[in-house]
């Protein structure tokens, strides 16, 4: 059997801390004073917290506009939808794009065409459908690259929730390059049509 050699890139030790919140608005003004890159923000969360919240939070409470989203979640509630279609239609948001799991597609499709109306017509917004189970968000502003990883889905999940925050561009690029990837070859691109609006796309005029 052939050797293998593995060479990684030695990083720098990155400084960090630790805090506990149970509220989307006070977390963004924490989050905002303590992150610079090459910072690590861990972070346990109520199950009261909202994630979609924090990240509309972490834009308006510190004025600052996001312009580009790209997250994957197992699943997303119609209120995190509100608030994202909030943030877009403000301007708090330049693009978003979304890749949620095959499971939640399948046992939610009333939730699918509610993330069409007030994501995705007339807004540009993409939505893939695959495999995943991870919970990742990238935030692309100006001056930073901010990647938000952990365990909390983009909903209230009545738990207790782990995140990481970090203003990290190299991490950032990774996770972007493979969710950019999945965004083209898997993205949902019509509604399913169905009685007149589906005869009006396939039935002879009289």
């Amino acid at each position: 059997m052939k050797n293998v050699t593995f060479k990684f890139k030695k990083t720098r030790s990155t400084p960090e801390y630790r805090v506990k919140y149970e509220h989307a608005a006070a977390f963004a003004l924490k989050v905002a004073a303590g992150i610079s890159e090459g910072y690590t923000i861990h972070a346990l969360l109520s199950g009261n917290f909202i994630f979609g919240d924090f990240i509309e939070a972490l834009a308006v409470e510190n004025g600052v506009t996001i312009e580009r989203l790209t997250f994957s979640t197992l699943a997303i509630s119609d209120e995190n939808v509100i608030s994202l279609g909030n943030m877009l239609e403000s301007g708090f948001l330049g693009h978003l794009d979304m890749i949620v799991s095959s499971y939640f597609w399948s046992h939610n499709r009333s939730n699918a065409e509610f993330i069409y109306e007030h994501l995705c017509d007339n807004r540009q917004s993409r939505i893939a459908v695959a495999g995943i189970h991870t919970k990742i968000a990238m935030l692309q502003t100006d001056k930073s690259k901010i990647v938000i990883h952990g365990s909390a889905n983009m909903r209230s999940s009545r738990t207790i929730e782990a995140v990481t925050i970090e203003h990290n561009p190299e991490l950032f690029d990774f996770h972007d390059a493979w969710h950019q990837k999945i965004l083209t070859d898997h993205a949902v691109t019509k509604r399913e049509r169905r009685g007149g609006d589906l005869w009006e796309l396939v039935g002879e005029k009289p």
